[in-house]
């Protein structure tokens, strides 16, 4: 099935008219979803509706940054389910799975390729304690009560015409319950995958930690390379949807490692954590490649006594292109947040972060600071950096700050004097630069992981790099 044809097979007209346009305005994320009382198929007619009214998202920031899916030939991405294997058998988890993910122990996984869950465990003591980890879509036939009062409660479906494509298109996707009290020390693993191009892969993730409960989850955002396809195919997209709810006095740590290889990905996803009553949340993304890349991620502490911490870092190179929205949000007070970003492009890259604190009325007693760091390794890459405060309270204290800067020559230098040659003592001052980060991971496994993907980057990037520090 194509992108632009809904179930029953009816391909709607593409709109001829000029590019929606979104400008740097915010708005919560407030979703209604099956909480206000309609059934998942009235969701989707909705969500249907608002992708066939709406037009390709062009996203503006300040007048000098641009992001636009203008290049993306919608109507040749297929929305089919993935291959299955002979005899009735699910398909086979693609080999970028087993190449990247660590041989650890998990509390359980469940892996999608393309629109096909090709992999579901749990550890069995942990589903006689009540935990559920399957697919969404089991998860409204068999859970419906659980997954009612949640499903896109935050997320919205009409913003734009990828949202509203993921809403009435997605299926499979991943559901994790964690029952009050339950305290898992092994992360759960959450696998997207993208095993060919020519695809348009809808990721549908709702994750709900109960009163008390504590537990870790992984997410794996991953493709094969597929830069020379015999049939000229290199376009892929994944349109992401994440929602997670702390209820109170939950425990999460939350980290996402996001990697598309070479192909033509595009990656346009909205994520929402909620963070309830005396609830805490750390949550780390690690967005290290792909074509086009626009995240929104949002964090909101909405009771009374809610933490959060909100890490992250990205990489860009060659000529990949990065946006990344931020919000940390304060529905209520007393409340804390800590937000902090570092990032680095190569290449002819382009990289923009834009964080907001946004601190609501009522919201008293609240104390949060966002920074974000980069680093340029390329003479013709670019990195943009916007922090901005928007504050309607007066007992708090919210404030943020940022750093552009470049490889010290004099720490080069001195790295050398040391016995380092030259591109070792560039690796490590970079590597050096991301670790505060990836050090916070507190998982050793998952940490092994973004520093080879880190060092890979370098690698590849090596001859650029060098040649622009030798330069100055």
């Amino acid at each position: 099935m194509a992108l632009g044809s809904p179930a029953n097979g009816a391909a709607p007209a593409q709109p001829k008219a000029g590019r929606h346009r979104e400008s740097t305005l915010y708005q919560a994320l407030a979703g209604a979803g099956a909480g206000d009382g309609r059934t998942l198929a009235q969701l989707r007619e909705a969500a249907l509706r608002a992708f066939e009214s709406s037009e390709l998202p062009v996203w503006r920031r300040s007048g000098f940054w641009t992001t636009s899916l203008e290049t993306i030939d919608l109507d040749a991405l297929q929305t089919g389910a993935g291959p299955e294997a002979s005899g009735g058998e699910r398909a086979a988890v693609p080999d970028v799975v087993s190449r990247t993910l660590p041989d650890r122990a998990r509390a359980g996984r469940l892996v999608q390729n393309v629109n096909t869950v090709v992999e579901v465990e749990l550890d069995p003591t942990l589903a006689e304690r009540g935990v559920i980890l399957c697919s969404l879509q089991d998860a409204f036939r068999d859970h419906l009560d659980l997954v009612s009062p949640w499903y896109s409660k935050r997320l919205t479906i009409d913003r734009h015409k990828l949202e509203a494509a993921n809403a009435a298109f997605w299926s499979a996707g991943a559901f994790l319950y964690v029952p009050p009290g339950v305290v898992v020390e092994d992360p759960f693993e959450i696998v997207y995958a993208i095993d060919r191009p020519g695809v348009a892969q809808y990721a549908r993730t709702l994750v709900i930690g109960a009163p008390t409960s504590e537990f870790r989850v992984h997410e794996y955002d991953l493709a094969e390379d597929f830069d020379s396809e015999p049939d000229g195919k290199r376009q892929a997209l994944h349109a992401g949807a994440f929602e997670l709810y702390l209820q109170d006095g939950a425990r999460c740590r939350l980290a996402q490692v996001q990697d598309w290889g070479s192909g033509e990905v595009f990656d346009v996803s909205s994520r929402f954590v909620g963070v309830g009553r005396d609830a805490y949340c750390h949550w780390l993304p690690a967005l290290l490649g792909g074509h086009l890349v626009r995240q929104h991620l949002e964090l909101a502490v909405s009771e009374p006594g809610g933490d959060m911490a909100f890490r992250g870092i990205f990489f860009a190179e060659e000529h990949e292109h990065l946006d990344v929205f931020a919000v940390d949000l304060h529905e209520t007070g007393p409340s804390g947040g800590d937000v902090h970003w570092r990032g680095a492009a190569s290449g002819e890259s382009r990289a923009s972060f834009e964080g907001l604190i946004e601190i609501d009325p009522g919201a008293q007693q609240t104390h949060t600071y966002l920074q974000i760091h980069s680093m340029m390794l390329s003479p013709k890459a670019r990195i943009d950096a916007i922090p901005s405060v928007l504050v309607s309270s007066d007992d708090v204290s919210a404030s943020h700050g940022g750093t552009v800067g470049e490889l010290d020559e004099a720490a080069i230098f001195y790295m050398q004097t040391r016995g380092l040659d030259r591109p070792a003592a560039v690796r490590i001052i970079v590597e050096g630069f991301f670790e505060p980060l990836v050090a916070e991971l507190q998982d050793e496994a998952l940490e092994e992981v973004v520093r080879k993907k880190v060092a890979g980057k370098l690698a590849a990037a090596r001859e650029d790099i060098e040649a622009y520090a030798t330069s100055r």
